[in-house]
């Protein structure tokens, strides 16, 4: 099996960064997609950005784009979200996921293994 755990999760002003880690355990054997989601309250879990095993492919939902950069150390089995100019909307729960093989998706569905989540506030 394979656990994911999410951390950097805060409160910031708007206009500040965080950094959101996750690091994965366990039989991380095989090669991996890794995925950032996030699920404000009253909401759907929406696709925020997506990177391939080799870290060449990297995929962005258009609210996040410019804002936010995702990246791995598949060394440490972890990923990264390094989110900047943030705003009130980024507010939500921040889930990290990882998809078996096959090629980057924006699916919900098409993850295999899902954190717990870490909450990020955005205040005005």
């Amino acid at each position: 099996q394979v656990h994911l755990v999410e951390s950097g999760g805060g409160l910031v002003q708007a206009g500040g960064s965080l950094r959101l880690s996750c690091a994965a355990s366990g039989r991380t054997f095989r090669s991996y997609t890794m995925g950032w989601f996030r699920q404000a309250p009253g909401k759907e879990r929406e696709f925020a950005a997506v990177i391939s095993w080799s870290g060449g492919s990297t995929y962005y939902a258009d609210s996040v784009k410019g804002r936010f950069t995702i990246s791995r150390d598949n060394a440490k089995n972890t990923v990264y979200l390094q989110m900047n100019s943030l705003k009130s909307e980024d507010t939500a729960v921040y889930y990290c996921a990882l998809r078996w093989g096959g090629l980057p998706t924006r699916e919900v569905a098409g993850y295999d293994v899902w954190g717990q989540g870490t909450q990020v506030t955005v205040s005005d």
